[in-house]
């Protein structure tokens, strides 16, 4: 049975980063765009990221460009946005895919793992977010439209 720790993700600098060094942790994985009407969530992502992060808790960023071409950007303009617009500080993976047959694998995982309304798989739109426990165990998705200040009482339940 694959589990969360089996994968590593893209970095920005073109290295790798295996998800076993997350478990242990309470994960919000969102995928995200810098030219999105959701794209103010950063704030709020970042609000809780640094509300918790001492408790164990990260917010884990995917830039995703396959919704509307909503991310053009390359590693070096999406990093500078998110600094200097939203002062972001969690961390900002590399660009991929979520749908498709280039999906990065991790997300095909998570979108096996939890599907969408009426059990659709299919990532629908920018800030996706997938709230994953300390164990690895993908526990709750969540569409756009959900605020990531709204996760809070579900963040602080994980974190105990």
């Amino acid at each position: 049975m694959t589990e969360l720790a089996d994968f590593s993700v893209a970095l920005p600098d073109g290295g790798r980063e295996a998800m076993a060094d997350h478990l242990g942790k309470v994960l919000l994985i969102v995928n995200t765009a810098s030219k999105c009407g959701f794209t103010p969530q950063y704030r709020e992502l970042e609000g809780l990221y640094r509300d918790y992060k001492d408790r164990g808790f990260e917010v884990l960023a995917f830039p995703c460009n396959q919704f509307g071409a909503q991310e053009p950007g390359d590693a070096q303009e999406i990093a500078n946005f998110c600094s200097l617009t939203y002062d972001v500080s969690f961390p900002l993976f590399a660009k991929i895919d979520v749908n498709g047959s280039n999906a990065d694998p991790l997300w095909d995982w998570l979108k096996r793992e939890k599907t969408g309304l009426m059990g659709i798989g299919a990532i629908k739109w920018n800030f996706t977010k997938f709230l994953v426990d300390r164990q690895g165990n993908v526990v709750s998705r969540h569409a756009p439209t959900v605020r990531p200040e709204m996760l809070r009482r579900e963040i602080e339940a994980l974190l105990g």
